[in-house]
C-alpha cells in the first residue's frame, strides 16, 4: 500500500476512535446533564421574569474569568457577556451583560428579557449587520461544587440596534462544547475545535463548522489536508482573504487510570478556502512554518485581531505538570503575528521620551560613524522588576511580580528634540511604567487600534486570584499602558476547603490530616532535641490566620522541606507547611 493509502486508512481510524469516544462521553455525560438541566431551569425561571430593557450605570463588572469581551461595531462601547467565578468553595455563573464606555471610562449593566442561560467559556463574535449583532455559541454551565458540567450546543444572537435577545434553532450544528473558537468571516461564524467534559471523561474535537449568517444554516467542513490535532484554547483568526489560522491549544490524554498529561501544542495551520464565489467552497489545511521569534509554548493566551493586518497573543501561563501537582509562570506579554508576511515577533514597549531621545543621539552617532545604510540597534534595556502587594479583605497578602521589558529603539526621529522638551516640561516627567501583572485567561478587545484587557487570574500557592482590572494599550504608538481600572482588594474572596474536604485531600496528599500533624508534631520534637528547642514565628496580637500564614510561609516551607527532604513535591511541601502553620496558630508551643 502506498504512503498515501496509508495516511487515508490511518485517518479513518483516527475518525472512528474520536466517533467511539464521543459516544462514551455522551452516554456518561447525558446523566450529570440532567441533573444540571434543573438548575439551569430555575435560572431561566428567574429571568423570565425581565419583561423591559434596562440599562444602569454601576460599578465595573465583578471578578470573573471565561466571559467574552467584544467591540461594538459601530459605538465607542464593548461588550462583557457571562463568565465564571470560583471563591474556593463554589462555583458562580453569570450570565449578565455589561456595557463598558470607553470615552467615559464608565460601565453599565444592561438588562434584556430572555437573555441565554448562565454560561463560560463560550465564544462571541460581532458582524455589523443592522446596526451590530452579537453572536454566542456554546459553553458551559458547573454545578455549584465545580464537579459537574453542562455543555451547550445553542446559538444566540444580540440585537445591538433593538437591545432584543433572540435564540437562533438550526439543525446540523456543532455539538455542545466550550473551550472552542469561533470568528466572523465573510458573512459567516466559523467555529474549530474545543472539549467535552463530565466527572469521569472528557474528549477534544477539531471539527470545523461554518454558520451562514444569510440562510442561517449550519454546514460541518470535510476539508482535505492533514489539520490540527484535536485542541481547545487556540488562536484563531480570519483573513482578509477568507482563510482561517489556528495556532497553538491545549489538550490532554489519559495515560493510566485517573492520570491526565497536558500538551501544549505550538503547531500552526492555515484553513484554506478554494473556489470562493461558488455555491460550495472547498477547504483544504495545509501546515505554517512561519518565521520570527514565536510565542513561548502556553495556554490560556488571550487573542484579537489587530491593525496592519495583524493579530496578537497576550499573556497566558505554561504549567510544569506532575501527576499530583501543576505549578504554572504566568505571562503578561504580547506577540504579534503578520499575517501577509507570516512571521512573528514579540511586541516591544517604547520609553520615555526623555530616555529615546537619548537613545536615539547615541544611536545616530554611532549610525553616522558606521555609515551602514541600515541601523544596527544596540540591545533594548533589560526587564525592570517591579514587586507590589495587595491585601485582601480577609487580610490575606499576595505579592504580584510585574516584569516591565526593555524599552524599544525608535529607527526613526519624528519631530524635533525641543518640540518633545516642551512636552515634557508641560506633561511633567514621566511616573513608573504600569503594565498588567502576569496572567491568564484574560478578556481582550481592540477598537480603533488600541488593545484592551481586562480581568484573568493568577495563581498564589494553591489560592486562584481572580481580577477585575482593566488596562490598554495604543497597538500603534505601542508607548506605554493605561490602567483605566485598578483591582479593587475588596472583591477578593478565598474559602478554605472545608473540613471534611480537606481531610479527603489530606488523606491523599499528605497522608492524613490528624496523622500528618502527629508526624508533624513528633518530627518538631525531634528537631527541637537535635536544634536545641527551635523558636518558632510567634502570633502577633489580632492577627489573623491568612495573615500569618502569609507573613511566615517561607519559615514554615524551610521547615517542612527539611522533614520531607528535597525529593518531596513542592505542592506536598506547601500543603505541610500551610498545615503546620495553621496547627502552631491554633494551638501555639
Amino acid at each position: 500500500m502506498g504512503k498515501k493509502g496509508k495516511r487515508d486508512k490511518k485517518g479513518k481510524g483516527a475518525e472512528k476512535t474520536l466517533a467511539k469516544m464521543e459516544k462514551k462521553v455522551s452516554r456518561r455525560a447525558k446523566k450529570e446533564e440532567e441533573d444540571l438541566e434543573a438548575l439551569i431551569a430555575e435560572f431561566q425561571n428567574l429571568d423570565a421574569k425581565k419583561t423591559q430593557v434596562i440599562e444602569s450605570s454601576c460599578p465595573p463588572p465583578s471578578p470573573r474569568l471565561n466571559c467574552s469581551l467584544c467591540a461594538h461595531p459601530e459605538r465607542d462601547e464593548l461588550i462583557l457577556f457571562g463568565g465564571e467565578y470560583f471563591n474556593g468553595q463554589k462555583t458562580f455563573l453569570y450570565n449578565d451583560l455589561y456595557i463598558y464606555h470607553i470615552r467615559k471610562n464608565s460601565w453599565a449593566k444592561l438588562d434584556i428579557p430572555n437573555p441565554p442561560p448562565r454560561r463560560c467559556a463560550h465564544q462571541a463574535a460581532v458582524v455589523p449587520t443592522a446596526g451590530g449583532q452579537l453572536w454566542i455559541f456554546g459553553g458551559e454551565f458547573a454545578s455549584p461544587n465545580g464537579e459537574q458540567f453542562y455543555h451547550y450546543k445553542d446559538l444566540w444572537v444580540l440585537h445591538l440596534a433593538t437591545k432584543t435577545w433572540e435564540q437562533i434553532k438550526a439543525p446540523g450544528g456543532p455539538s455542545g462544547r466550550s473551550g472552542h473558537r469561533m470568528v466572523a468571516c465573510k458573512r459567516q461564524l466559523i467555529i474549530f475545535g474545543g472539549f467535552h467534559e463530565s466527572a469521569r471523561d472528557f474528549i477534544y474535537y477539531n471539527d470545523v463548522y461554518t454558520f451562514n449568517l444569510d440562510s442561517f444554516t449550519w454546514s460541518k467542513l470535510a476539508p482535505a489536508g492533514m489539520g490540527p490535532a484535536p485542541r481547545s484554547g487556540c488562536q484563531m483568526t480570519a483573513t482578509p482573504e477568507g482563510n482561517i489560522i489556528i495556532y497553538g491549544g491545549y489538550s490532554k490524554q489519559r495515560i493510566k487510570k485517573d492520570v491526565d498529561k497536558g500538551t501544549l501544542h505550538t503547531d500552526m495551520f492555515l484553513l484554506k478556502a478554494e473556489g470562493a464565489g461558488k455555491e460550495e467552497d472547498r477547504w483544504t489545511w495545509s501546515r505554517l512554518s512561519p518565521s520570527g521569534v514565536k510565542p513561548t509554548p502556553r495556554s490560556g493566551f488571550s487573542v484579537a485581531a489587530a491593525p496592519n493586518n495583524r493579530c496578537l497573543l497576550f499573556g497566558g501561563v505554561h504549567d510544569e505538570e506532575e501527576e499530583e501537582s501543576i505549578e504554572g509562570d504566568f505571562f503578561n506579554d504580547i506577540y504579534f503575528y503578520d499575517v501577509g508576511k507570516n512571521r512573528w515577533f514579540p511586541a516591544q514597549l517604547k520609553g520615555p521620551k526623555s530616555e529615546r531621545r537619548k537613545r536615539r543621539r547615541g544611536g545616530r552617532a554611532e549610525a553616522e560613524a558606521a555609515g551602514d545604510e541600515e541601523l544596527q540597534l544596540p540591545p533594548p534595556q533589560g526587564p525592570l522588576e517591579i514587586v507590589k502587594e495587595v491585601v485582601a479583605e480577609d487580610g490575606t497578602v499576595m505579592t504580584i511580580k510585574q516584569l516591565i521589558p526593555g524599552a524599544a529603539e525608535d529607527k526613526d526621529r519624528s519631530g524635533s528634540e525641543e518640540e518633545e522638551e516642551e512636552e515634557e516640561e508641560e506633561g511633567g516627567a514621566l511616573g513608573q511604567p504600569v503594565e498588567p501583572c502576569p496572567r491568564s485567561s484574560a478578556m481582550v478587545a481592540v477598537k480603533h487600534g488600541v488593545l484592551y484587557v481586562y480581568g484573568g487570574m493568577f495563581e498564589v500557592g494553591d489560592r486562584q486570584v481572580t481580577l477585575s482590572d482593566l488596562h490598554s494599550i495604543d497597538l500603534h504608538r505601542m508607548d506605554g499602558w493605561k490602567v483605566l481600572q485598578e483591582m479593587d482588594p475588596k472583591t477578593q474572596e478565598w474559602l478554605e476547603e472545608s473540613e471534611s474536604d480537606e481531610e479527603e485531600d489530606e488523606d491523599d496528599d499528605v497522608e492524613g490530616a490528624e496523622g500528618g500533624e502527629e508526624e508533624e508534631e513528633s518530627s518538631e520534637e525531634e528537631s527541637e532535641d537535635e536544634e536545641g528547642q527551635q523558636q518558632h514565628p510567634a502570633v502577633q496580637p489580632g492577627e489573623a490566620l491568612p495573615q500569618y500564614v502569609a507573613r511566615t510561609e517561607q519559615y514554615w516551607l524551610r521547615l517542612a522541606r527539611s522533614h520531607m527532604g528535597p525529593e518531596a513535591k513542592d505542592k506536598k511541601v506547601l500543603k505541610v507547611a500551610h498545615a503546620m502553620a495553621k496547627t502552631f496558630y491554633e494551638d501555639p508551643i
